[in-house]
């Protein structure tokens, strides 16, 4: 048995081979699907339809991914793994057993789950709302897209079991926990190099971790949530976990270039020259130093973008990136998708849609097919991941999506003022929240918020003051003010679709007059 405890409610599930079934009436299956109904339920899971995932929606058509149809395709990509081990062999079923199981089930919740906390306008909108809450708001541990998704679960939705937070099992839990630690705990380590911290920390752990599944206000309940795991080393997702975090990553490699190829973004010119270029000069790219690779990719020569790409891979994961490896991949990814799909100009045609729909079942196929488990997995890996030689596919695939797709200039202009949207929401409700004869007028959802949250901070005083002392943090009433109050503003934020980012920004800032356009609340 495997206890489950959220708010002082028990939830006793049963944790073995016969219950990680997805049949009707299996042992703790319901306590399971009582957690995906909720997620899917819950208002942060819907406003998911409206916040994008790689390039914007607005003027794409119907075709382009949302975060709402990708946490879908994650989730069926997640549970077609796990209900796969079924058939696995005896001695990698009595692997997963002894480090906790991996229900369907489970799976399914937390890769519907796992973009919850993703703000306005994708990635561009975390970095953004990351740096304005660290420099603006004064938050030491700023935003993060996966801390936020936890903070979702556990605090900020509510549910009929409990005002705060999701009531979900600890199995649940667990498993959105793609990055197991905080961000300030990385703090006070001495500096490594990459190779050698978990994936997502970052070179520079003296500012804390680049990617983190929990702020300091959820520490507690995360370290709660894992304790049910005892199998699982430090830093180390569970199983369940894994499986989530590798279908995030088939989905996002593969989907996507449906998105790009069907919006035109694709050129088989500019992505054969690149690839092709490296084949054939990859001796003389091989021997040139920083300075010169760094000149070559600004000036857009072919192939030194991969090259420098590999470079970075190389440097970062030296226990799995291989040259030889590398190289099939960029083959395969030429021969399928250069040589493929990019020579049938998508049209809307029949043919464009078969075409694409067929390189995109082949390598969601060939990637699901690569899965490994290991008992001891390297630092950066985890305990369910891609063969070699699919982990160099994706290495290449999300190459392409980079140079080809994030890199472009035309991304960047409308970035930037995506960027400003962000900026301007948080100057202007912190400035709002700051003047003591205007700020009793804010949304009421932003002051329940503010109230709530300073509780947060003045419990985590009380039960874990080494959160702040990790930093170097006073803790006083009017320090535990203004953290609750940051912690708020970026809650309220990280809530909005992108539509409502820009309403909302436009309002604020006085560039708006339309203040009661569809009945909108704030």
């Amino acid at each position: 048995m495997r206890s489950h405890t959220d708010g002082g409610r028990e939830r006793a599930i049963v944790e073995t081979a016969a219950s990680a079934t997805d049949e009707p009436g299996a042992a703790g299956e319901d306590e399971f699907r009582v957690d995906v109904e909720r997620i899917r339920f819950s208002p942060y899971f819907s406003r998911l339809s409206a916040v994008t995932q790689v390039i914007p929606q607005a003027g794409s058509g119907t075709t382009v991914h949302n975060r709402l149809t990708h946490s879908l395709k994650v989730s069926a990509v997640a549970r077609s793994i796990a209900v796969g081990f079924r058939d696995a062999p005896d001695d990698v079923r009595a692997t997963i057993e002894r480090l906790g199981g991996c229900d369907p089930v489970v799976v399914q919740a937390a890769a519907a789950a796992h973009d919850l906390g993703h703000p306005p306008f994708g990635h561009l909108g975390e970095q953004v709302l990351d740096r304005v809450a660290r420099t603006k708001l004064g938050l030491p541990d700023g935003f993060e897209g996966n801390a936020q998704t936890f903070r979702i679960l556990t605090a900020l939705d509510s549910c009929d079991a409990t005002p705060r937070g999701l009531n979900l099992t600890k199995a649940v839990r667990a498993a959105v926990l793609k990055y197991p630690w905080t961000r300030n705990e990385w703090r006070a380590l001495p500096p490594q190099s990459a190779e050698l911290l978990p994936r997502g920390v970052g070179a520079d752990s003296a500012s804390g971790a680049q990617k983190f599944s929990a702020y300091s206000i959820e520490a507690l309940e995360m370290a709660d949530a894992l304790e049910a795991f005892p199998a699982i080393g430090q830093y180390q997702q569970t199983v369940e976990c894994s499986v989530m975090d590798i279908a995030d990553d088939i989905a996002y490699s593969v989907h996507d270039l449906d998105d790009f190829y069907r919006a035109g973004v694709l050129q088989y010119t500019a992505v054969s020259a690149e690839l092709n270029g490296w084949m054939n000069a990859q001796g003389a790219l091989g021997i040139l130093d920083a300075a010169e690779l760094r000149a070559g990719v600004a000036l857009r020569r072919p192939g030194y973008a991969l090259e420098a790409a590999w470079r970075h891979t190389r440097a970062k994961d030296a226990w799995i990136a291989d040259p030889d490896r590398f190289r099939q991949s960029v083959i395969r990814v030429i021969d399928d998708l250069v040589e493929g799909l990019l020579t049938i100009p998508y049209d809307g045609g029949l043919e464009a849609d078969r075409a694409v729909s067929a390189f995109t079942r082949r390598w969601i196929d060939r990637l699901k097919a690569s899965i490994r488990v290991e008992a001891t997995p390297n630092v950066r890996s985890g305990h369910v991941r891609l063969s070699s030689h699919a982990w160099h596919d994706v290495v290449v695939l999300k190459f392409v999506h980079t140079r080809f797709v994030l890199d472009r200039s035309d991304l960047a202009v409308y970035q930037r003022g995506q960027a400003r949207v962000i900026e301007t929401l948080a100057e202007g409700l912190h400035l709002w929240l700051d003047d003591p004869d205007d700020s009793a007028r804010a949304p009421r959802r932003l002051l329940d918020s503010i109230e709530a949250a300073t509780i947060e901070y003045r419990e985590l005083r009380a039960n874990a003051p080494e959160f702040y002392s990790a930093v170097g943090l006073e803790s006083s009433d009017a320090d535990i003010a203004r953290f609750g109050r940051s912690r708020a503003v970026v809650d309220y934020i990280a809530s909005f679709t992108d539509a409502q980012a820009i309403s909302v920004a436009a309002l604020i800032s006085g560039t708006s007059d339309n203040l009661w356009e569809s009945g909108r609340s704030l």
